[in-house]
């Protein structure tokens, strides 16, 4: 039961598809805000700003793709929310990296924010959520223990870009394989009622 709804999110909701290109657009807004010539507190606050859109470019492009992120059709969708409320407890590290190391305060953010995508890994049966999770948070402290928030930042866009496309390609493998599994269901109903 749970992994037929489990199925089922992952396919009405494209895997979180919706909020993953959403925050390609983030990434894309903290680039620039890491690139200004600005004080580095007005700089880390304008990084958490950049957040703020998320939820609105994501039922935006929820709408373009068909997505209704508000769905309450799966129960399941209830603790996606919760994953997603989950962020917001990790967000007080960053806010205390925002005062005690400021120069560290977007890899800080980007590690926070990869970490967030594990649960998700699970509930949408995903390899590419489990990869992205663990591999933002490394890449994010390797990059911004050498180099500056600059490069985190675009590391964390490239990243969301090519785990967008990877979501993409696991939702035409589940499509295909579900469409089919609807199909042998169908067919042996069709033969039962014979």
């Amino acid at each position: 039961m749970v992994d037929k709804l489990r199925k089922e999110i992952a396919i009405q909701q494209k895997k979180g598809l919706p909020f993953i290109m959403a925050s390609v657009i983030i990434w894309l807004l903290i680039v620039l805000v890491s690139i200004l010539d600005i004080n580095i507190n007005m700089k880390n606050l304008l990084v958490f700003c950049c957040s703020c859109p998320l939820l609105p470019l994501a039922w935006l492009i929820g709408k373009l793709i068909k997505v209704d992120i508000f769905s309450k059709q799966n129960p399941l969708g209830q603790l996606g929310f919760i994953f997603t409320l989950n962020q917001m407890i990790y967000l007080l590290i960053v806010m205390w990296v925002f005062s005690a190391v400021p120069e560290k305060m977007i890899m800080v953010y980007a590690m926070v924010f990869g970490a967030h995508l594990f649960p998700y890994s699970w509930l949408y049966q995903s390899k590419g959520y489990t990869v992205a999770a663990i591999s933002i948070p490394i890449i994010s402290l390797i990059l911004g223990c050498a180099l500056n928030g600059t490069t985190v930042a675009v590391a964390a866009c490239i990243i969301e870009i090519v785990f967008a496309c990877v979501l993409h390609m696991e939702l035409k493998k589940m499509g295909d394989d579900y469409n089919k599994s609807q199909f042998v269901e169908l067919s042996k109903d069709q033969v039962s009622m014979k």
